[in-house]
C-alpha cells in the first residue's frame, strides 16, 4: 500500500502520481482537508482511500479505479465518471454524478440538489435524502433514494430510472410515478445490494420516470420546456 500526504506532499504531485502507465495496488490520500480535484482522472483497477473530506469533483472522470471518500465531498463528486466505483461516506454537494456515463456512485448520507444532472449511465444509490432538480435531464441509468426526494424531481427526464422509498416534494416537468414490475423489483434489489444495503421490502419504494411528452418540441408544450 502506497500512503500520500496532502500536508506534505502537492496535490499535482499525487494526482500525477495515480496517473503513472501500468497502475496497480491500494493507495491512501491522507490529510485532504477539503482539496479540490482530490483523484482525479483516474484509469487503472486501483484502489484509492481518502481518508477526510474534498472539495469539488473529487475523484472526477474516474475510469476502472474503486474511490473511497471517508468524508464529505463538495460540489461535482464523481463528475463525468465513466466506470469503476465512487463511494463517499458522508454527505455531498450539489450535482453529484453529474454527466457520468458508468460505473457505481455510493452516497452513504444526504445529496444536495441536482444529483444525477444530465446522467448518461450511471448508477447512483444515496442512503439519505437528495434535494431538488435531482435527474434533472437525466437521460440513462438509475437513481435510487433512500430517503426523501427535493422538488422538481426528474425535471425534464428521458430514460433514466428513479427509485425513492421517502417521500417527493414535487416532480418535474415530464416525470411521473410508475408502477413497480418484477425486473423493477429485481433491478432495485440488485442496486441496493451493490451499494451494501439489505433492503429486501423493495415495494417500499416507489417507481419514478418520464411520460415522453417532451421528447418532440409540441408548440401546446411549449410552457414545459
Amino acid at each position: 500500500m502506497t500512503v500520500f500526504d496532502l500536508k506534505t506532499q502537492a496535490l499535482r504531485e499525487v494526482n500525477s502520481a495515480l496517473h503513472s502507465p501500468n497502475l496497480s495496488g491500494e493507495f491512501v490520500i491522507r490529510n485532504p482537508d477539503g482539496a479540490h480535484n482530490v483523484a482525479v482522472g483516474l484509469d487503472a483497477p486501483v484502489k484509492v482511500t481518502v481518508e477526510g473530506h474534498v472539495g469539488y469533483y473529487g475523484a472526477g472522470m474516474n475510469q476502472q479505479a474503486e474511490v473511497t471518500i471517508d468524508g464529505n465531498a463538495g460540489t461535482g463528486v464523481a463528475e463525468n465518471m465513466m466506470s469503476g466505483t465512487v463511494w463517499v461516506k458522508g454527505d455531498v454537494s450539489q450535482s453529484a454524478g453529474a454527466t457520468a456515463h458508468g460505473g457505481l456512485l455510493v452516497i452513504e448520507g444526504n445529496a444536495a440538489a441536482r444529483c444525477g444532472i444530465s446522467m448518461k449511465g450511471v448508477d447512483i444509490v444515496v442512503g439519505g435524502n437528495v434535494g431538488h432538480m435531482s435527474a434533472f435531464m437525466a437521460q440513462t441509468g438509475i437513481l435510487v433514494v433512500r430517503g426523501d426526494a427535493g422538488e422538481a424531481l426528474g425535471d425534464s427526464i428521458y430514460e433514466a430510472r428513479i427509485y425513492v422509498r421517502g417521500s417527493v416534494a414535487s416532480l418535474g416537468a415530464d416525470c411521473v410515478a410508475k408502477q413497480m414490475h418484477d425486473e423493477h423489483h429485481e433491478e432495485l434489489a440488485a442496486q441496493l445490494k451493490a451499494a451494501g444495503y439489505d433492503d429486501h421490502d423493495t415495494g417500499a419504494y416507489t417507481r419514478y420516470g418520464s411520460v415522453r411528452s417532451l421528447y418532440h418540441f409540441h408548440v401546446d408544450n411549449a410552457g414545459a420546456y
